[in-house]
């Protein structure tokens, strides 16, 4: 009548739990697999949270240059609409609102980005509104082609 358990079995005690001891080893394998797929989603999302005024810039060969701050941006894009880092503004507004917004004056830098297929005679306005309210570190933003 009596059964004898053989050594792989637990033991029971007089109330029924069984004797084993905790489980002191951690499996790291699913959370390994789950901080690889966060990885790729945030690779692949990450350029395209890049917020801006859509441009096609001309290519050149000249290399990047390497800033410490982050200069204003007057952006006019193909259908001659004018942007002052993000805010569209109207070509007569672009004077007054750089002198708000320069904060080291007039020795503030300036990029102008104008798209391909811009009217060039709206670009050369802007740049020489520019010009003419004094401020004088002005730079053209190109692509860098990869032809060369």
């Amino acid at each position: 009548m009596g059964m004898s358990m053989g050594s792989g079995g637990a033991r029971r005690s007089r109330r029924g739990h069984s004797r084993r001891a905790p489980m002191s080893e951690i499996n790291v394998t699913p959370m390994v697999d789950v901080m690889l797929v966060l990885l790729i989603i945030f690779m692949v999302a990450a350029p395209m949270l890049t917020v801006g005024v859509p441009i096609e810039l001309p290519k050149t060969q000249a290399k990047a240059l390497n800033s410490e701050s982050q200069p204003i941006t007057i952006s006019v894009n193909a259908k001659g609409e004018v942007y002052i880092n993000d805010t569209e503004i109207a070509v007569d507004e672009v004077v007054p609102k750089l002198e708000q917004i320069a904060k080291t004056g007039y020795q503030e830098r300036i990029f102008v980005k104008g798209d391909r297929s811009a009217d060039y005679g709206t670009v050369m306005q802007i740049m020489g509104r520019i010009n003419a309210a004094g401020f004088k570190n002005i730079g053209l933003v190109t692509d860098q082609d990869t032809k060369a």
